[in-house]
């Protein structure tokens, strides 16, 4: 049960088209949102901020995907770790290589670059941040300096959403709760709080 109650959709009219375009983009509408729109500004806030990020031409859509499900899984936010995981399919990742993103250090499947992706979105989400000049330097190998600033934008729009939701409770949908429960459940995930 989420500690704070989001907004009823239907009786918040003046948010309806930022719903519609969430929905859209989505498959569903998140709660954080619903939870969010009770903050004036915030919600039509984040959607700008977050469709910026994670829209970027900058990086392949499935390792933004990737690399905000590792900085989730980092930072332990199982909403988060839901939603980006059944996001990550509708960009094109493979459930089994999700099933294994932990193994990204050793599975053949990972390329170079997108293990230095994922290795910074594993280190930067840890409390204290984890990251050296080294991760910077692995990953000035595979990518320029606006794609390596687009993969820290990345992790620092899922650690806002990481706390947000966490601390929250934000229930869970349906969509990604069923897919996490599929894919994720073996490699310990559960719902926990966000039910």
């Amino acid at each position: 049960m989420p500690y704070v109650e989001p907004i009823d959709r239907a009786e918040s009219s003046e948010h309806e088209p930022l719903f519609e375009l969430v929905e859209q983009a989505m498959g569903f509408l998140p709660n954080s949102i619903l939870t969010m729109a009770r903050v004036p500004g915030l919600a039509p806030a984040f959607a700008t901020l977050a469709g910026t990020i994670q829209t970027t031409s900058l990086l392949d859509p499935g390792t933004v995907q990737l690399v905000a499900h590792v900085a989730s899984r980092s930072a332990g936010c199982r909403y988060c770790q839901a939603h980006t995981a059944e996001q990550a399919v509708h960009r094109g990742v493979e459930a089994d290589l999700i099933e294994h993103v932990w193994e990204f250090e050793t599975d053949e499947r990972f390329s170079a670059a997108r293990r230095a992706a994922l290795r910074l979105a594993r280190d930067a989400a840890q409390v204290p941040n984890v990251v050296g000049p080294e991760h910077f330097a692995d990953l000035a190998d595979h990518y320029d300096e606006d794609q390596i600033a687009a993969l820290v934008a990345v992790v620092s729009l899922f650690g806002f959403l990481n706390r947000w939701n966490d601390t929250m409770a934000t229930a869970l949908e349906e969509a990604p709760a069923r897919f996490a429960g599929r894919h994720l459940s073996d490699r310990g995930w559960t719902v926990g709080k966000h039910a």
